[in-house]
């Protein structure tokens, strides 16, 4: 946002409210942020779970590839889950304010 200069200002032909920021100007939103997130918990568990099966079938040589995956999986899982109840926390603590 650009100061308007100080005669604009004092006529009155300048506005002094900030512009409003929108995802055209500022790149990926925060809804964007939060699917690409999600997105990622998705592929982690994914891969977890086909390396599962081919950790049963035999065709996986490395067992500890399987493990990497299914702690990083569990990780993302938990830390999923702990920001989730922040922000109902956070929510909640939003309604229960006073006007």
């Amino acid at each position: 946002m650009s100061i308007p200069p100080i005669s604009a200002v004092a006529t009155g032909s300048a506005s002094l409210r900030p512009e409003r920021a929108t995802s055209a100007n500022t790149g990926d939103g925060f809804g964007d942020f939060v699917t690409s997130a999600l997105n990622n918990v998705s592929a982690s568990q994914n891969n977890a779970d086909q390396l599962a099966n081919q950790a049963a079938v035999g065709q996986l040589s490395d067992p500890h590839e399987y493990m990497i995956a299914a702690t990083e999986a569990s990780l993302a899982t938990e830390l999923t889950v702990a920001v989730r109840n922040r922000a109902v926390e956070a929510f909640n603590d939003i309604m229960r304010m006073t006007v």
